[in-house]
């Protein structure tokens, strides 16, 4: 699977906050949250589900993946998805261990090893968070 998605009994805006705790424990931050359920509503479309993009970074890592290659980047900040589905908040992440591998093998070599030590990171914080 790309990606990394649990459940929560929690409200979205109750897992937000206690996904933002762990991730400053793992020395990530929330550099911008978007709400795209906001955002439709003002441009006057109607999408009455509660979707949060979350963009988190922690700067030592960034840096590391875009010395390897400069490509790296578009794929940067990690995105994390806190979201209603059927009554239901869940919480998710495409993996970073799977984005790497679009960027070229020399990078999946170089950097397989941060990327998953990255997701690991990030799932725990995640799984903190539920």
């Amino acid at each position: 699977m790309f990606h990394y998605t649990v459940q929560t009994n929690k409200s979205v805006d109750e897992a937000i906050g206690a996904l933002e705790l762990s991730l400053r424990v793992e020395q990530f931050s929330v550099l911008w949250r978007f709400n795209i359920q906001d955002k439709l509503n003002k441009k006057g479309i109607e999408f009455n589900q509660r979707y949060e993009v979350l963009e988190v970074c922690n700067p030592v890592e960034a840096k590391k993946v875009l010395a390897e290659n400069v490509l790296n980047g578009y794929f940067l900040p990690c995105k994390i998805t806190v979201y209603e589905h059927a009554s239901v908040t869940n919480i998710g992440l495409p993996k970073p261990s799977h984005l790497i591998g679009m960027v070229g093998e020399e990078s999946v070599a170089a950097l397989r090893k941060t990327a998953l030590d990255i997701e690991r990171r990030l799932i725990l914080c995640i799984n903190k968070s539920i």
